[in-house]
Protein backbone atom coordinates (compact mmCIF):
# COMPACT_ATOMS: atom_id res chain seq x y z
CA UNK A 1 0.00 0.00 0.00
CA UNK A 2 1.22 3.28 -0.96
CA UNK A 3 0.92 6.80 1.01
CA UNK A 4 0.67 9.77 -0.52
CA UNK A 5 2.19 12.43 1.22
CA UNK A 6 0.46 15.81 0.79
CA UNK A 7 3.15 18.38 -0.23
CA UNK A 8 2.93 22.00 0.17
CA UNK A 9 5.06 24.95 -2.03
CA UNK A 10 7.52 26.39 -0.18
CA UNK A 11 8.62 29.55 -0.94
CA UNK A 12 12.34 31.17 0.81
CA UNK A 13 9.93 33.08 3.37
CA UNK A 14 7.97 30.27 4.55
CA UNK A 15 9.05 28.74 8.37
CA UNK A 16 11.15 25.61 8.83
CA UNK A 17 8.67 24.29 10.77
CA UNK A 18 4.63 25.24 10.82
CA UNK A 19 2.43 23.58 13.52
CA UNK A 20 -1.11 23.87 12.49
CA UNK A 21 -4.11 23.57 15.07
CA UNK A 22 -2.43 20.35 16.39
CA UNK A 23 -4.04 18.30 19.01
CA UNK A 24 -3.63 15.01 20.63
CA UNK A 25 -6.20 13.17 22.57
CA UNK A 26 -5.25 10.10 24.81
CA UNK A 27 -7.76 7.26 24.91
CA UNK A 28 -8.81 4.87 27.39
CA UNK A 29 -11.21 2.34 27.27
CA UNK A 30 -14.12 3.44 28.90
CA UNK A 31 -13.65 6.53 30.18
CA UNK A 32 -13.50 10.27 28.18
CA UNK A 33 -10.71 11.10 26.27
CA UNK A 34 -7.87 12.82 28.02
CA UNK A 35 -7.45 15.89 25.88
CA UNK A 36 -3.59 16.93 26.47
CA UNK A 37 -2.86 19.10 23.47
CA UNK A 38 -6.14 21.53 21.94
CA UNK A 39 -5.35 23.74 18.39
CA UNK A 40 -1.85 24.60 18.87
CA UNK A 41 -0.34 26.76 16.07
CA UNK A 42 3.06 28.58 15.48
CA UNK A 43 5.87 28.52 13.46
CA UNK A 44 9.54 28.49 13.88
CA UNK A 45 11.72 29.92 11.55
CA UNK A 46 15.22 28.83 10.18
CA UNK A 47 17.92 29.71 12.70
CA UNK A 48 15.29 31.05 15.63
CA UNK A 49 14.76 29.81 19.29
CA UNK A 50 11.22 29.59 19.90
CA UNK A 51 10.54 28.65 23.36
CA UNK A 52 6.98 27.08 24.72
CA UNK A 53 6.59 27.75 28.19
CA UNK A 54 4.47 26.66 31.21
CA UNK A 55 3.44 24.24 34.57
CA UNK A 56 3.98 20.71 34.28
CA UNK A 57 1.28 19.38 32.81
CA UNK A 58 0.24 21.73 30.08
CA UNK A 59 1.11 20.01 27.11
CA UNK A 60 4.82 21.08 26.02
CA UNK A 61 6.32 17.41 26.12
CA UNK A 62 3.22 16.18 24.29
CA UNK A 63 3.47 18.78 21.48
CA UNK A 64 7.07 17.84 21.22
CA UNK A 65 6.81 14.30 21.01
CA UNK A 66 3.76 14.68 18.79
CA UNK A 67 5.65 16.64 16.41
CA UNK A 68 8.53 13.78 16.54
CA UNK A 69 6.19 11.00 15.84
CA UNK A 70 7.08 9.03 19.32
CA UNK A 71 3.36 9.13 20.65
CA UNK A 72 2.13 5.91 20.97
CA UNK A 73 0.11 5.40 18.35
CA UNK A 74 -2.78 2.61 19.88
CA UNK A 75 -4.09 5.16 22.15
CA UNK A 76 -2.85 8.82 21.41
CA UNK A 77 -5.14 10.48 18.56
CA UNK A 78 -2.98 12.87 16.97
CA UNK A 79 -5.30 15.83 14.61
CA UNK A 80 -4.01 19.14 12.77
CA UNK A 81 -0.77 19.57 10.40
CA UNK A 82 3.00 19.68 11.15
CA UNK A 83 4.59 20.83 8.13
CA UNK A 84 8.27 20.56 8.03
CA UNK A 85 9.84 21.77 4.67
CA UNK A 86 6.95 21.10 1.88
CA UNK A 87 6.05 17.73 3.81
CA UNK A 88 3.51 16.91 6.71
CA UNK A 89 4.95 15.04 9.28
CA UNK A 90 1.20 13.51 10.87
CA UNK A 91 0.98 12.38 7.12
CA UNK A 92 4.30 9.96 7.18
CA UNK A 93 3.98 6.34 7.77
CA UNK A 94 7.14 4.91 10.33
CA UNK A 95 9.90 4.09 8.05
CA UNK A 96 9.69 7.78 6.06
CA UNK A 97 9.39 9.69 9.46
CA UNK A 98 12.38 7.42 11.33
CA UNK A 99 14.36 8.77 8.27
CA UNK A 100 13.29 12.10 8.88
CA UNK A 101 14.62 11.85 12.90
CA UNK A 102 18.21 12.27 13.16
CA UNK A 103 19.03 13.75 10.07
CA UNK A 104 16.26 16.38 9.52
CA UNK A 105 15.06 16.41 13.26
CA UNK A 106 17.29 16.31 16.12
CA UNK A 107 15.28 16.20 19.97
CA UNK A 108 17.34 16.32 23.43
CA UNK A 109 15.25 14.42 25.90
CA UNK A 110 14.58 15.62 29.87
CA UNK A 111 16.40 12.68 31.54
CA UNK A 112 19.60 11.63 29.94
CA UNK A 113 19.43 9.04 32.00
CA UNK A 114 16.78 7.39 30.72
CA UNK A 115 16.96 8.09 27.37
CA UNK A 116 20.39 6.67 26.81
CA UNK A 117 20.55 3.26 26.60
CA UNK A 118 22.28 2.17 29.36
CA UNK A 119 24.33 -1.23 28.15
CA UNK A 120 25.38 0.94 25.33
CA UNK A 121 28.74 2.13 25.08
CA UNK A 122 28.70 6.40 24.10
CA UNK A 123 30.41 5.53 21.10
CA UNK A 124 27.78 2.88 19.96
CA UNK A 125 25.19 5.01 20.40
CA UNK A 126 26.83 8.02 18.40
CA UNK A 127 28.20 5.91 15.81
CA UNK A 128 24.54 4.19 15.15
CA UNK A 129 23.08 7.81 14.11
CA UNK A 130 26.26 8.29 11.93
CA UNK A 131 26.36 4.83 10.12
CA UNK A 132 22.56 4.51 9.00
CA UNK A 133 21.68 8.29 8.34
CA UNK A 134 25.23 9.93 6.74
CA UNK A 135 26.62 6.21 5.52
CA UNK A 136 29.98 6.46 7.63
CA UNK A 137 31.71 3.57 8.02
CA UNK A 138 32.59 2.26 11.15
CA UNK A 139 36.04 3.81 11.85
CA UNK A 140 34.88 7.15 10.16
CA UNK A 141 32.05 7.08 12.33
CA UNK A 142 34.40 6.53 15.92
CA UNK A 143 36.43 9.31 14.83
CA UNK A 144 33.56 12.16 14.21
CA UNK A 145 31.63 10.55 17.54
CA UNK A 146 34.96 11.74 19.52
CA UNK A 147 34.73 15.05 17.53
CA UNK A 148 31.18 15.52 18.56
CA UNK A 149 32.04 15.11 21.98
CA UNK A 150 34.61 17.53 22.10
CA UNK A 151 32.32 20.04 20.49
CA UNK A 152 30.29 19.82 23.32
CA UNK A 153 32.37 20.10 26.10
CA UNK A 154 33.30 16.94 27.20
CA UNK A 155 36.82 16.20 28.57
CA UNK A 156 38.65 13.38 27.21
CA UNK A 157 36.59 12.85 24.53
CA UNK A 158 38.83 10.30 23.20
CA UNK A 159 38.37 8.24 26.64
CA UNK A 160 34.76 9.01 27.76
CA UNK A 161 32.95 7.90 23.89
CA UNK A 162 34.20 4.58 25.34
CA UNK A 163 32.01 5.03 29.13
CA UNK A 164 28.61 3.92 29.67
CA UNK A 165 26.19 6.61 30.59
CA UNK A 166 26.19 5.71 34.39
CA UNK A 167 29.95 6.41 34.16
CA UNK A 168 29.66 9.88 33.01
CA UNK A 169 28.16 13.17 35.23
CA UNK A 170 24.59 13.90 35.24
CA UNK A 171 26.54 17.03 33.15
CA UNK A 172 28.16 15.42 30.77
CA UNK A 173 25.10 12.84 30.15
CA UNK A 174 23.04 15.55 29.14
CA UNK A 175 26.09 16.78 26.58
CA UNK A 176 26.41 13.34 25.07
CA UNK A 177 22.70 13.43 24.75
CA UNK A 178 22.99 16.58 22.53
CA UNK A 179 25.86 15.15 21.09
CA UNK A 180 23.83 12.60 19.66
CA UNK A 181 21.05 14.72 18.46
CA UNK A 182 23.67 16.82 16.66
CA UNK A 183 25.25 13.96 14.83
CA UNK A 184 23.72 13.47 11.71
CA UNK A 185 23.16 18.04 11.63
CA UNK A 186 19.42 18.45 12.19
CA UNK A 187 17.93 21.65 11.30
CA UNK A 188 15.63 21.93 13.64
CA UNK A 189 16.31 20.86 17.50
CA UNK A 190 14.09 20.34 19.94
CA UNK A 191 15.44 20.47 23.44
CA UNK A 192 12.55 19.18 26.01
CA UNK A 193 13.69 20.16 29.49
CA UNK A 194 17.38 19.98 29.00
CA UNK A 195 18.38 21.45 32.14
CA UNK A 196 15.79 20.44 34.63
CA UNK A 197 17.58 18.10 36.73
CA UNK A 198 21.36 19.37 36.54
CA UNK A 199 22.71 22.06 39.03
CA UNK A 200 22.57 25.76 38.16
CA UNK A 201 26.17 25.70 37.29
CA UNK A 202 25.53 23.27 34.72
CA UNK A 203 22.46 24.39 33.71
CA UNK A 204 24.28 27.72 32.60
CA UNK A 205 26.60 25.39 30.24
CA UNK A 206 24.63 23.51 28.47
CA UNK A 207 22.41 26.63 28.10
CA UNK A 208 25.44 28.01 26.35
CA UNK A 209 26.17 25.07 24.48
CA UNK A 210 22.67 25.16 23.08
CA UNK A 211 22.92 28.95 22.36
CA UNK A 212 26.79 28.64 20.60
CA UNK A 213 24.73 25.41 18.59
CA UNK A 214 22.40 27.55 16.97
CA UNK A 215 24.71 30.47 16.39
CA UNK A 216 27.50 28.06 14.27
CA UNK A 217 25.02 26.09 12.51
CA UNK A 218 22.15 27.80 11.88
CA UNK A 219 20.22 25.14 13.28
CA UNK A 220 16.47 26.36 14.68
CA UNK A 221 15.82 25.14 18.28
CA UNK A 222 12.84 24.96 19.90
CA UNK A 223 13.08 24.74 23.73
CA UNK A 224 10.27 23.30 25.93
CA UNK A 225 11.04 24.59 29.92
CA UNK A 226 8.94 25.69 32.99
CA UNK A 227 11.83 28.07 33.97
CA UNK A 228 11.20 31.50 32.53
CA UNK A 229 15.27 32.11 33.59
CA UNK A 230 16.05 29.63 31.23
CA UNK A 231 13.80 31.60 28.20
CA UNK A 232 14.77 35.15 29.39
CA UNK A 233 18.72 34.45 28.12
CA UNK A 234 17.96 32.46 25.29
CA UNK A 235 14.59 32.57 23.10
CA UNK A 236 13.62 35.02 20.11
CA UNK A 237 10.36 34.21 20.60
CA UNK A 238 7.94 32.37 23.61
CA UNK A 239 4.93 30.85 23.17
CA UNK A 240 3.32 30.57 27.34
CA UNK A 241 1.12 26.92 26.80
CA UNK A 242 -1.94 26.41 29.34
CA UNK A 243 -4.33 23.47 29.53
CA UNK A 244 -2.98 22.69 25.91
CA UNK A 245 -3.45 25.89 24.28
CA UNK A 246 -1.13 28.92 23.78
CA UNK A 247 -2.41 31.46 25.71
CA UNK A 248 0.02 34.58 24.61
CA UNK A 249 3.05 34.45 22.19
CA UNK A 250 5.32 37.46 21.86
CA UNK A 251 9.13 38.70 21.31
CA UNK A 252 10.68 37.81 24.21
CA UNK A 253 12.05 41.04 25.48
CA UNK A 254 8.42 42.15 24.93
CA UNK A 255 7.22 39.49 26.57
CA UNK A 256 9.17 40.21 29.99
CA UNK A 257 8.01 44.07 29.72
CA UNK A 258 4.53 43.89 29.13
CA UNK A 259 3.30 40.10 30.14
CA UNK A 260 -0.55 40.73 29.28
CA UNK A 261 -2.39 37.40 29.72
CA UNK A 262 -2.88 36.75 33.85
CA UNK A 263 -0.78 33.19 33.66
CA UNK A 264 2.12 34.99 31.66
CA UNK A 265 1.56 37.66 34.43
CA UNK A 266 2.01 35.45 37.39
CA UNK A 267 4.40 33.16 36.32
CA UNK A 268 7.21 36.10 35.56
CA UNK A 269 5.85 37.93 38.99
CA UNK A 270 7.07 34.37 40.61
CA UNK A 271 10.77 34.27 39.87
CA UNK A 272 12.91 35.27 42.74
CA UNK A 273 14.59 38.84 42.19
CA UNK A 274 17.79 40.10 43.58
CA UNK A 275 16.50 42.96 44.71
CA UNK A 276 13.47 42.05 46.78
CA UNK A 277 13.28 42.37 50.53
CA UNK A 278 14.60 39.60 52.63
CA UNK A 279 12.02 37.28 54.10
CA UNK A 280 9.27 38.62 51.27
CA UNK A 281 6.85 36.22 50.00
CA UNK A 282 7.31 35.08 46.81
CA UNK A 283 3.99 35.79 45.20
CA UNK A 284 2.09 32.05 43.52
CA UNK A 285 -0.27 31.63 41.27
CA UNK A 286 -3.74 29.70 42.94
CA UNK A 287 -3.92 26.30 42.43
CA UNK A 288 -2.64 23.88 40.15
CA UNK A 289 -2.78 23.05 36.72
CA UNK A 290 -5.74 20.33 37.01
CA UNK A 291 -7.62 23.41 38.13
CA UNK A 292 -9.13 24.24 34.62
CA UNK A 293 -12.21 24.51 32.55
CA UNK A 294 -12.89 23.38 29.18
CA UNK A 295 -11.32 25.38 26.64
CA UNK A 296 -15.12 25.02 24.60
CA UNK A 297 -16.84 27.16 26.94
CA UNK A 298 -14.42 28.69 29.17
CA UNK A 299 -11.13 30.10 30.02
CA UNK A 300 -9.42 26.97 31.21
CA UNK A 301 -7.65 29.37 33.74
CA UNK A 302 -10.44 31.35 35.22
CA UNK A 303 -10.36 28.82 38.27
CA UNK A 304 -6.77 29.87 38.86
CA UNK A 305 -7.29 33.63 37.67
CA UNK A 306 -7.59 37.36 39.56
CA UNK A 307 -8.77 38.94 36.69
CA UNK A 308 -11.45 36.41 36.20
CA UNK A 309 -14.98 37.91 34.86
CA UNK A 310 -17.71 36.56 34.35
CA UNK A 311 -17.23 36.38 30.62
CA UNK A 312 -14.17 33.95 31.38
CA UNK A 313 -16.31 31.11 33.16
CA UNK A 314 -19.21 31.41 29.92
CA UNK A 315 -17.15 32.02 26.96
CA UNK A 316 -14.71 31.21 24.67
CA UNK A 317 -11.61 34.11 25.21
CA UNK A 318 -10.94 35.15 21.54
CA UNK A 319 -7.75 34.98 19.81
CA UNK A 320 -5.90 38.42 19.33
CA UNK A 321 -3.42 39.08 16.99
CA UNK A 322 -1.64 42.44 16.88
CA UNK A 323 2.02 43.24 16.30
CA UNK A 324 3.51 40.05 16.09
CA UNK A 325 1.64 39.15 19.38
CA UNK A 326 -0.75 36.88 19.91
CA UNK A 327 -3.60 36.64 23.39
CA UNK A 328 -6.11 34.65 24.60
CA UNK A 329 -7.78 36.25 27.10
CA UNK A 330 -11.26 38.40 27.96
CA UNK A 331 -9.56 40.80 30.54
CA UNK A 332 -5.93 41.46 30.12
CA UNK A 333 -3.55 42.76 32.35
CA UNK A 334 -3.04 46.56 31.10
CA UNK A 335 -0.32 46.99 28.91
CA UNK A 336 2.45 49.01 30.99
CA UNK A 337 5.86 48.73 31.13
CA UNK A 338 7.06 46.61 34.14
Amino acid sequence: MSHHTPRRPRSAESPLLSVRDLSVRFRRRGEPDTVAVDGVTFDVEPGEIVGLVGESGCGKSVTSLAIMGLLPGRNAHVGGEVWFDDTDLLTLGPDALRSRRGRDLGMVFQDPLSSLNPVVTIEVQITEALRRHRGMDKKAAASEAVTLLERVGIPDPARRVKSYPHQLSGGMRQRALIAIALACGPRLLIADEPTTALDVTIQAQILELLRDVVAETGTALMMITHDLGVVAGLCDRVNVVYAGRIVERAERHRLFATPRHPYTHGLIGSIPRLDSDPGEELPAIAGSVSDNLPWDGACAFAPRCDRAIEACTGTTPPVETAASRMLRCHNPVPAVSA
